[in-house]
């Protein structure tokens, strides 16, 4: 289970010397019923499922992803692989991008934004967060 970055990836991105706009492919694997025992401050009176906790998520960090620049590009269901292992299964794919690494933090470390967070926790049973850039000759590589 994946769901927060460690030190050690935070570092790997900062030395990347990522430049210019980044995108950040997400890919999340939601849970039947959100679980909001980490965040019980943010949890609706009766039950909801891990789709409908992701809304909350989403309406919950618009404004703050908009503020710095930022947009959803691509939002998107998932489901299992075509190539990769048969049994694994991604809900959501999206493609959200910053004009620069400094947006992208400014963003995620922003207090207003953090303290929403709990929904996207509450949601996910799994994720994944690539950033993409662009290279020297136009085309996305991995970053």
């Amino acid at each position: 289970m994946h769901l927060d970055p460690t030190g050690e990836t935070v570092q790997r991105l900062l030395n990347g010397n990522l430049t210019g706009p980044i995108v950040m492919l997400n890919l999340l694997r939601l849970r039947e019923t959100a679980d909001y025992r980490q965040n019980p401050e943010l949890a609706p009176a009766t039950p909801i499922s891990g789709s409908e906790a992701y809304r909350k998520y989403l309406q919950h960090t618009e404004p703050f992803l908009t503020a710095t620049g930022g947009r959803i590009l691509f939002l998107g269901q998932g489901g299992h692989n075509f190539i990769g292992p048969a049994d694994e299964r991604w809900d959501v794919v999206m493609l959200v991008e910053q004009n620069s690494l400094d947006d992208f933090f400014a963003f995620a470390e922003h207090a207003d934004y953090l303290a929403g967070i709990g929904h996207r926790v509450a949601a996910a049973e799994d994720s994944r967060l690539l950033p993409l850039v662009l290279n020297s000759m136009g085309e996305a590589v991995a970053g």
